[in-house]
């Protein structure tokens, strides 16, 4: 199966049926705008390739206006390759906690919405075991309670081109502050 794409050049086929770099696995965050997230896990040694997209929803092949209209409950969400030899998955989740609010529900910094929410998505059970260790590790230093769902992966619809390294592509360090 292709995805059509929006923008011009050659239909893609979406990650989640693909496999990524040889030895590399994958791993599926949902902490706000992904242009932020995208950018965050870009700058660890180890992650091998990124892609913007939507996942957690209902409507196959879901544009940004769709899923900022609300009409298909996906998230933005960023899709990470790694290298197990290099980065692990419990290293990948330490950053997913530093970089967003984990206690507020369908907003980050200026952002809400339900497409910003706090979601991990695991694709084995020993990312959910491990995604799990590490959300009751870390609620001990949060005075709110962590909201972030914890959820079996599904479809990863790669977003319009012009949202993949759009922090890079545009000179801009970061997205908004986190506030927590």
């Amino acid at each position: 199966m292709k995805l059509r794409n929006r923008n011009a050049g050659p239909a893609l086929a979406p990650p989640f049926e693909g496999h990524g770099p040889d030895g590399a696995e994958r791993a599926t965050f949902a902490a706000g705008c992904f242009w932020g997230v995208e950018a965050a896990f870009r700058q660890i040694h180890g992650v091998l390739q990124t892609a913007a997209g939507y996942t957690g929803g209902h409507v196959p092949d879901p544009s940004y206006e769709r899923v900022c209209r609300h009409r298909t409950g996906h998230a933005e969400a960023v899709e990470v390759w790694f290298d197990p030899a290099q980065v692990s998955y419990a290293q990948l989740l330490q950053v997913f906690w530093r970089i967003h609010n984990p206690t507020t529900r369908n907003r980050q910094g200026f952002d809400f919405g339900s497409q910003y929410r706090s979601t991990i998505f695991y694709h084995d059970a020993g990312q959910q075991e491990v995604a799990i260790a590490s959300r009751d590790a870390q609620q001990p230093s949060l005075r709110r309670q962590i909201i972030t769902q914890i959820t079996p992966a599904s479809a990863f619809y790669r977003a319009e081109e012009y949202h993949q390294r759009y922090l890079e592509k545009h000179g801009q360090p970061g997205c908004a502050a986190t506030i927590r």
